[in-house]
């Protein structure tokens, strides 16, 4: 079941949204200062293809440091990333089968604005049976 939402994810909006934060890492790996901007913004982006199957949890010991790093991000691609989740879902919520692809896309907007200090597991690694 996974492989069918993550395909149909893909072909409806994962590919589009995948190429926002792949477009936003290339411009942060530009300058040496935000290089782990760029690697969160690949991160998530891989994440945002493929996103079934997947969680996003808060890393531990993430501190000062990432608070000021998703303010920054924030400022420079977050907004823009979650803008474009939220746009992508309206169209999806507009159909009946969408309905689980657009809350998907909202429940990334949290993450979009604040990447670092978060980091993606498996399904299963997040909740232990």
């Amino acid at each position: 079941m996974r492989l069918l939402l993550n395909v149909i994810w893909l072909v409806f909006c994962g590919f589009w949204m995948a190429l926002g934060y792949f477009a936003a890492g290339v411009v942060c790996c530009l300058l040496i200062v935000t290089i782990p901007f760029g690697i969160a913004a690949f991160r998530i982006g891989a994440h945002v293809l493929w996103p079934f199957g997947h969680r996003v949890v808060p890393k531990p010991g993430a501190g000062t440091a990432s608070l000021v790093g998703n303010v920054i991000w924030f400022i420079v691609a977050g907004w823009w990333l979650a803008l474009g989740h939220l746009l992508t879902s309206i169209p999806l919520f507009a159909s009946i089968i969408g309905i689980p692809f657009g809350w998907a896309n909202l429940k990334l907007i949290p993450v979009s604005m604040m990447p670092l200090g978060h980091e993606i597991v498996s399904s299963e690694d997040a909740f232990p049976r």
